[in-house]
């Protein structure tokens, strides 16, 4: 049976097997956008989708030198004018079927010329309609409503389309395409260790998770989307506060909240602001009840890696602990994931088609 534990467990095949197909599945697309000039794109999603974008935005920007904006569907076509200077509006929508994704997608195709991509799991869902070009993720339907390797192939697909498009258009050159490649090879392959670090960690520290009430996460860079993706997957399994920040932002105000029922999550991927991170840490360790960092070759739950990898692609293996931890720490409550709760919303809201 489909489970969101099983489906976190397959995620190395199911990303082998992207990382295998991905140029012959989707040649239409790269020589399609590899022909053009992108410089403006927009990119329409929500919930783990928006997660997914603001994941990999910064290396998209980096390798195509592009300038990338992440909007909510919703406000977009509600509120929002067409900016008609952009060269491409990429979609996503894992299941396909997400109402406001559509009404935006639509809103473009009635009022402007611009090219629109689709980033779906389904080439059969509703979305497929107003899109101009198509991007398969590549691992089947995704059962379970609370995605995680649906997540992680969407982080891939997107990282790959760069990769590719940046080769198509000569922005760099094969070595370093060739690089990228294996780069993402060696991280794919890597998970399943990750999981079992993950794992022995939870269960080392069961009692202190299972009894805590607030969980908060805190990255820079792409990693704030692994911590708004953390907020996303606590809000939906262990349904108690949880909120991810952005590394300054939470400096400037939220902090004020910590107490001793806190755990804090730290989302290290060895960029930049790796030394802004570290202090801040260490100020607040004596404020909340743990402060567990999940980092690279440091850290509570340690990912000890023997080479240092693009701190954009590394994302790929933070996002694991945070899926399972999501499974694990819910598990620990006693919520029981298989049972459905709120089974009319989508009926009676319309979120989905």
């Amino acid at each position: 049976m489909e489970t969101m534990l099983s489906n976190i467990y397959e995620e190395k095949e199911v990303l082998l097997k992207i990382l295998k197909e991905f140029r012959e599945r989707n040649s239409k697309v790269i020589d399609e956008l590899g022909k053009k000039d992108i410089k403006r794109v927009l990119i329409l999603a929500t919930g783990s989708s928006m997660n997914a974008a603001q994941t990999t935005k910064y290396f998209l920007e980096d390798i195509l030198d592009c300038f990338i904006e992440i909007k909510e569907p919703f406000n977009f076509y509600n509120y929002e004018k067409i900016d008609n200077d952009l060269d491409l509006v990429i979609a996503i929508t894992q299941s396909g079927k997400s109402s406001s994704t559509i009404e935006a997608l639509k809103y473009i195709k009635e009022n402007s010329k611009i090219k629109t991509l689709t980033i779906t799991s389904d080439n059969e869902s509703p979305v497929i309609e107003y899109s101009d070009l198509i991007l398969n993720l590549n691992f089947g339907i995704e059962k379970v409503g609370f995605v995680t390797k649906g997540f992680s192939a969407t982080i891939l697909n997107i990282f790959l389309l760069g990769i590719f498009l940046g080769e198509s258009r000569t922005s760099f050159s094969k070595e370093k395409f060739e690089s990228y490649l294996k780069e993402l090879e060696k991280i794919i392959n890597y998970i399943p260790k990750v999981i079992e670090i993950s794992e022995n960690y939870f269960e080392e520290n069961k009692e202190t998770l299972k009894a805590t009430d607030r969980f908060i996460a805190i990255g820079y860079g792409g990693a704030l989307g692994i911590a708004k993706e953390f907020e996303t997957k606590f809000t939906e399994t262990v349904r108690c506060p949880s909120q991810g920040f952005e590394l300054e932002a939470y400096m400037h105000g939220p902090y004020l909240e910590a107490n001793k029922n806190h755990i804090i999550f730290y989302l290290e991927n060895n960029g930049k602001l790796k030394n802004r991170m570290k202090n801040l840490r260490e100020y607040m360790d004596s404020y909340v009840k743990k402060s567990i960092l999940i980092g690279l070759n440091n850290g509570d739950i340690n990912i000890s890696l023997e080479e240092k990898f693009d701190e954009h692609l590394v994302l790929l293996l933070l996002v694991v602990p945070i899926q399972l931890m999501s499974y694990k720490i819910a598990t620990f409550k006693g919520i029981d994931l298989g049972i459905r709760i709120f089974n009319d919303f989508d009926k009676v809201l319309k979120s989905k088609i």
